[in-house]
């Protein structure tokens, strides 16, 4: 049997090979498809259950098989898979397109009798209304023609964008002599020096990977070798890039992604994208949006100046280049609080850590994570499953270190929903994927993670619980379906804070060469950066998210086939930004979030539900005679609420029944040393 069409329990990837895509996306469709004619027929019922008994069922599987597909893309891309991949892409997309915008199954919707759904049906059903609406079902003739060859060739633009980035990142490479890294931790120094020999190298092989891009900026004592790397890695994807150009600029599909996007809004009467983006999410408007951002830059303003004017002391010079900036910050902040990232770094083993996460997740939320077995595409790709009261709660895979055909960064991705299934009866246990970028263990010793890392392991194990501990039987609002985009970031955000307490931390740290915890002393001062330049962090979040909304307000099509997207980045900085980068730096073209990511006109979500994250936070803060890591009685609560509920009902609500009131600013500005 085909591998992708086995969806009975977990993924087959280990027997998932390029030449079974197109046969099984073929059969799937045609089941879809089926299931579509069958549904829409005049007469069948136009009933909640009816109507996911047989359509539902049959898409879930398509689904699931491309959710393989995709994923498999994303961790372990290779010429036949990628392929295969984009042959198959234009007919899942064509399919998904006119699914969501089928007249007669948005009809069939309309026709349901509301007083027959429970509360978790009547959320589904009010986002599928409004999703056949956003999804052109309204539209007719031409129109809707249009509407669907642009989802269509969006889908293969930010496919192709996504791999231009990937192609730039992984065809760097610079082989530096040993003099070149002077200052450079000894670990990277060994990893680099094994990369070198393994092709048959002298010296050591750079690449624009985080585990060796990050400490060579924070550390390489050569001004010129960190900016050979910034140079390479600020134009990866562009015109000003350094490998095959060319055939990797993404200039022209930043403008045509804009361009189509606009046209979309505006054929679904909105004026602009921004405003499609904002109808599925808790912000109002747009305008609500720029005002958000606006009024926290003023806050933050006073801070990043400071940031900059004490970097700029502490360096002796007013003129501080881009690839300055690491190198400096790391020196002032080991002469401000005498610790360096590196010292840390030797306490957080990836074992300790993770052993150390399921501990606060165990404790917090009173459940129990085992390791499990599962088909993987990776041999260091680890499967675990969460229990409660010794029944399955959910399942996820675990992929942590940085390699060759992995997309940069780290994500959360659902396997599958939680779903009592129409059509079996059967409640479906979700199951998650959280993939990371980090450093693999030399010289037979375990990885060692940055705070930073461990860090995106708690931010995206905080997804992972939305995703599994959520106990909605509707799998269009379970977990993370239906939570609206700008509310997602609140549970990964909120198991941040985690990550900055003692009764938390000593747990999860032994020195990887004397098996020592990390001490309280190095701990505190820790606590004491924890803010270290935070003005500047949060103006660079804003710069980000303003920039992505003014690019989605654009309401002129004409000008915007044309746009001068770095133009629009300039003005951005002149009002948010107290650093200006060199004219030739290129961050659109690697903005992977926006422009193949799902984060359009929506990256502002990070700082938003920041704010939210924090609020729930301070909730344990508040809470007496308990740390936040043993507050069983507010994890509950906070379980209950907001992880368990997913997107069952308005992400507001959720916040408010944990909270018993609206979201505050204090406890965002308080955290962040900004208050």
């Amino acid at each position: 049997m085909n591998a992708l069409l086995d969806t009975a329990d977990l993924p087959l990837f280990d027997r998932i090979t390029p030449e079974l895509i197109a046969p099984a996306v073929e059969a799937l469709l045609q089941e879809s498809n089926a299931a579509l004619e069958a549904v829409t027929a005049d007469n069948f019922p136009a009933e909640w259950s009816a109507i996911a008994k047989v359509l539902d069922a049959a898409t879930e599987r398509l689904s699931r098989a491309w959710g393989a597909v995709s994923h498999l893309n994303s961790v372990a891309d290779a010429p036949a898979l990628r392929a295969a991949y984009n042959a198959a892409l234009p007919l899942v997309t064509e399919f998904w397109t006119r699914l969501g915008a089928d007249e007669r199954l948005y009809a069939k919707y309309k026709a349901i009798d509301i007083a027959t759904l429970n509360t978790e049906q009547k959320q589904a059903h009010k986002n599928a209304v409004r999703n056949f609406v956003l999804s052109g079902a309204e539209l007719n003739g031409a129109a809707k023609e249009r509407f669907a060859s642009i989802q269509e060739r969006q889908a293969e633009l930010s496919q192709k964008f996504s791999e231009n980035v990937l192609d730039a990142t992984d065809a760097y490479r610079y082989y530096a002599s040993a003099e070149e890294l002077e200052g450079v931790p000894q670990d990277v120094q060994q990893a680099t020096r094994e990369a070198a020999a393994a092709e048959g190298k002298d010296g050591h092989k750079l690449t624009l990977k985080m585990p060796c891009y990050l400490p060579v900026m924070q550390f390489a004592s050569s001004s010129a070798l960190r900016e050979r790397l910034y140079r390479a890695y600020t134009t990866r994807a562009s015109e000003q890039g350094a490998h095959d150009s060319s055939t990797q600029d993404n200039s022209a599909l930043i403008r045509e992604i804009l361009a189509l996007r606009l046209e979309e809004a505006q054929l679904l009467g909105y004026q602009n994208f921004a405003q499609v983006s904002v109808a599925t999410k808790m912000a109002q408007s747009p305008l609500e949006v720029t005002r958000f951002l606006r009024d926290l830059a003023q806050r933050a303003r006073p801070y990043a100046e400071k940031d900059l004017a004490d970097l700029r002391d502490f360096a002796k010079t007013q003129q501080l280049s881009a690839w300055d900036i690491p190198f400096y910050s790391e020196q002032l902040k080991e002469a401000r609080y005498a610790f360096s990232e590196q010292e840390v770094k030797q306490y957080f083993t990836a074992p300790k850590v993770l052993a150390g996460l399921f501990k606060i997740v165990e404790t917090l939320f009173e459940v129990a994570i085992r390791q499990d077995s599962a088909p993987v595409w990776h041999p260091s790709v680890a499967f675990y499953r969460i229990e409660r009261n010794g029944s399955l709660v959910g399942q996820f895979y675990l992929d942590q270190p940085a390699r060759n055909g992995k997309r940069g960064g780290a994500w959360m991705d659902d396997v599958r929903a939680r779903w009592l299934r129409p059509d079996t009866g059967a409640l479906q246990t979700p199951v998650a994927h959280l993939v990371c970028n980090f450093a693999e263990g030399v010289g037979g010793k375990p990885p060692l993670l940055t705070h930073d890392d461990v860090t995106t392991l708690f931010h995206e194990f905080g997804h992972g619980l939305q995703h599994m501990l959520t106990q909605v039987n509707e799998r269009d609002v379970s977990g993370i379906s239906g939570v609206e985009w700008d509310a997602v970031e609140l549970p990964s955000q909120f198991m941040e804070n985690f990550c900055w307490e003692w009764d938390v931390l000593k747990h999860m740290t032994a020195h990887v060469d004397t098996g020592e915890p990390l001490p309280r002393a190095l701990f505190d001062k820790m606590l004491a950066a924890k803010n270290f330049q935070s003005g500047l962090q949060t103006l660079r979040q804003i710069e980000f998210s303003l920039f992505d909304m003014l690019l989605h307000e654009q309401t002129d099509l004409q000008a915007t086939q044309q746009l001068d997207f770095m133009g629009i980045l300039h003005t951005v900085r002149q009002e948010v930004a107290v650093l200006q980068p060199p004219a030739w730096t290129r961050t659109p073209h690697s903005f992977s979030h926006i422009f193949a990511g799902g984060y359009a006109a929506g990256y502002y979500s990070y700082k938003w539900a920041e704010l939210l994250s924090a609020d729930a936070y301070a909730a344990f803060e508040e809470s007496p005679g308990h740390s936040p890591g043993q507050d069983v009685a507010t994890g509950r609560k906070y379980r209950q609420a907001i992880l368990e509920t997913g997107g069952s009902r308005p992400a507001l609500e959720s916040f408010k029944a944990f909270r018993g009131r609206e979201p505050r600013i204090d406890a965002l500005l308080r955290h962040q040393g900004m208050a």
